[in-house]
């Protein structure tokens, strides 16, 4: 039997952090010591508090179907949390999803036609691109590496790409692979172009209570973006909750009732208990999200002077827990094994994992070859081991 599968998955790969991961947990299989700096997520348990939640939950029963957008309870702590950034919805606004990975699925389903233009500001989460590609848009693309990955200075690059037959635009700040903060004045820039062109944007703000020494502005908080923008947030990597599975998206209330026609007919619900625990989550664990946001800043620090020891110079992430290291084509392991046809950065992560074994990104995934994504969500001890590591097989 010969399968005939759909065109629309054809328009898509992997994801690049999935297959590094993939090939560091086979590389472990056979004993292979590996420092993984590839997947984003914090080495932190979840607080304790929440997974008590969790458990209570389910000693009471919420182990059924929940409402299809979210239980009440849920989705007025996340009202609540929006109006402290300053956004201002309603429970009807709002829908609690598996998982922002189909928070963003559903927003792009629900918005994007074929041939519909999306623009996206580069390096850019592999998954946007993607998730346009499934719902048969175009894309267009800002390169934002040249300003030390800085929106502002390349507001003139997005206004000569953005038009007025530019469906969405997707701002992630703090952003993933950067961890670049978008300045105010970037934002209003933004906020300018989407008016003007009449753009409905989504703002990414998963790490939002990752930042070092900035307040991130929400992009829905600026005026006349209000009924242009949808927030998407989660549980993630903030509170530590990648395997719950918990996201969320607010918006226009005419996006919310179409996206959650697709929400009920796919995944139904979020789950039920798992709701419970991020109830807790938002009201209760400020100090728990505190402690691991200075531990990401002391990692932070401490990775920036070791490379610097390194000669090598990077662009200071403010917010998430990633930074971008530029690999030279003239690398002495590169040299050594010859790149061929493949992106520098690829053939750099694929001999960093297979000489030093130690994982990471390329930037090729993002959009922008030249770099490899580094996660400092990984304790200080392994980090030193990494970059040792990468030095000693001539990858710095």
């Amino acid at each position: 039997m010969s399968l005939d599968f759909a065109e629309r998955v054809a328009r898509v790969e992997p994801s690049a952090t999935i297959a590094i991961s993939n090939l560091s947990a086979e590389l472990e299989a056979d004993g292979v010591d590996v420092v993984d700096l590839s997947v984003g997520e914090p080495d932190f348990p979840t607080p304790e508090n929440v997974v008590e939640a969790g458990k209570d939950a389910i000693d009471a029963g919420h182990t059924g179907y929940a409402p299809s957008n979210g239980i009440p309870a849920l989705k007025e702590a996340i009202v609540d949390k929006l109006d402290a950034d300053g956004l201002d919805h309603t429970t009807d606004e709002v829908i609690v999803t598996p998982g922002g990975k189909q928070a963003l699925y559903e927003i792009f389903q629900a918005l994007i036609d074929d041939g519909d233009e999306v623009v996206l500001l580069d390096p850019a989460w592999v998954s946007y691109e993607a998730m346009t590609r499934l719902a048969g848009g175009s894309i267009s693309r800002v390169d934002t590496s040249d300003a030390d990955f800085r929106l502002e200075p390349v507001l003139d690059d997005l206004a000569a790409t953005v038009s007025d037959g530019t469906e969405l635009l997707v701002v992630n700040s703090p952003n993933n692979p950067t961890g670049a903060v978008y300045s105010d004045a970037a934002l209003e820039g933004v906020r300018d172009l989407a008016v003007e062109h009449d753009i409905t944007v989504i703002s990414d703000e998963i790490y939002k209570e990752v930042v070092y020494d900035v307040s991130p502005t929400s992009l829905g908080a600026l005026d006349g973006m209000g009924d242009r923008t949808v927030t998407l947030n989660g549980f993630s990597k903030a509170y530590s909750m990648t395997g719950w599975r918990l996201g969320y998206f607010a918006g226009p209330k005419e996006l919310v009732d179409q996206a959650g026609k697709l929400h009920s007919h796919s995944v139904t619900c979020a789950t039920n208990f798992v709701q419970h625990a991020g109830v807790e989550a938002l009201r209760n664990t400020d100090d728990a999200v505190v402690e691991m946001r200075d531990a990401f800043h002391e990692r932070r620090d401490m990775l920036v002077d070791l490379f610097a020891d390194h000669g090598k110079d990077v662009a200071v992430p403010d917010g998430a827990f990633y930074m971008m290291l530029p690999v030279a084509e003239d690398c002495e392991a590169l040299r050594a094994s010859g790149t061929g046809d493949e992106p520098v950065d690829q053939a750099w992560c694929e001999g960093a994992i297979e000489d030093a074994h130690v994982a990471t990104v390329p930037g090729s995934a993002f959009g922008t070859p030249g770099l490899a994504r580094l996660s400092y969500a990984a304790s200080e001890e392994r980090l030193r081991e990494g970059v040792e590591r990468l030095a000693e097989e001539g990858y710095l």
